[in-house]
């Protein structure tokens, strides 16, 4: 099963990548936008057939590995 998470920095925390990527787009002719935030996405396809489970074991490792959870927000957003 196919589980999707994306690891952003919380709002708090500056995101010096974000403010090149608004300003590289302000410079293309993008107006018009507020601000730009980036982050990491991974699909992870994992040995489960139950959904809940496989949440559950993508959660375990966005908290142990794939997010630092100080300055990190993760979102698990789906299952294929």
């Amino acid at each position: 099963m196919k589980i999707s998470a994306i690891i952003t920095l919380k709002k708090d925390v500056l995101d010096p990548q974000g403010k090149v990527i608004h300003q590289a787009l302000d410079g293309m002719g993008f107006k018009g936008i507020d601000e730009v935030r980036q982050g990491k996405y991974f699909e992870i396809n994992v040995k489960e057939n139950d959904p809940t489970k496989a949440k559950e074991i993508v959660e375990d490792m966005c908290k142990k590995l794939l997010a630092n959870l100080v300055i990190e927000d993760y979102k698990i957003i789906g299952t294929q």
